[in-house]
């Protein structure tokens, strides 16, 4: 339990806005030794790649002691803390999502990610419903005494093409947001949002600091950093360019 306590400390603390911690989204213990010595300072998982890895689809497809017996055994695989991908927390209640998270701090996890939206079709829950989730998922963080860092993430901007982004979705997601913070969120997760301009907005309007998914259309992470984001997933990236580099080596293979 120290070593948790310290972790979760640590992790707590790489959170900077400006000094973003970069996480290179890991899927098993095998690809999170791989993460951890090249200079990682913490792992954390995304739930599309251990599914897929697994066999299954994104979107809670994968059966939750499968997720657990997996994060086991990425927690064992480094001396780094590891937040978990918890989608939607895997509970068709408030009640279900603080075991699950409970679970998963039972696991090795010093925190975890959890959505706004439904596994179901990816339509966002009401703010007020996803806040009581995630106030059950504090609750359970400290029943167990552990300073769990909460990644609360919203969809938002996951509901309209990037070119239709705009200062009316920063609205909505600021909104979720501050509901977010004062059911006892840690962090705020806007994947999707790449433009400068309102990821500049989501910073300064955000009292949680803010987390920005890696992309293509993202801008770098020296350019993330002055805009005062404070975290940088990788998301699915990391494993679908380990899978195009063994395409790529078993093609060469087969072709010859």
């Amino acid at each position: 339990m120290t070593n948790q306590l310290q972790r979760a400390e640590a992790f707590r603390a790489l959170h900077v806005p400006g000094h973003p911690v970069v996480l290179f989204n890991a899927w098993d213990a095998g690809s999170a030794k791989i993460v951890a010595a090249s200079g990682a300072k913490a792992l954390a998982t995304g739930s599309w790649s251990v599914a897929v890895a697994n066999g299954f689809a994104d979107g809670e497809a994968m059966p939750f002691e499968l997720c657990l017996a997996n994060l086991r055994r990425i927690v064992e695989a480094s001396d780094l803390p590891v937040t978990v991908d918890l989608e939607s927390g895997y509970g068709a209640d408030p009640r279900a999502v603080g075991e699950t998270v409970s679970r998963a701090l039972q696991a090795g996890a010093i925190g975890c990610n959890l959505e706004d939206s439904f596994p179901e079709d990816g339509s966002l829950r009401a703010p007020d419903d996803q806040a009581a989730r995630l106030k059950e998922a504090r609750r359970a963080a400290d029943a167990l005494r552990i300073p769990a860092f909460l990644n609360a993430r919203t969809d938002v901007f996951l509901q309209a093409p990037s070119d239709e982004h705009d200062d009316r979705l920063v609205d909505l997601a600021l909104e979720r947001g501050r509901a977010y913070a004062d059911a006892g969120g840690d962090g705020f997760f806007v994947p999707g949002l790449a433009d400068e301009r309102l990821i500049g907005r989501v910073v300064e309007g955000s009292r949680l600091p803010v987390n920005i998914m890696a992309g293509q259309a993202t801008p770098p992470a020296a350019r993330l950093g002055e805009l005062g984001v404070a975290r940088i997933s990788h998301g699915p990236g990391p494993y679908r360019l380990a899978m195009q580099a063994l395409e790529k080596a078993a093609r060469a293979v087969y072709e010859a």
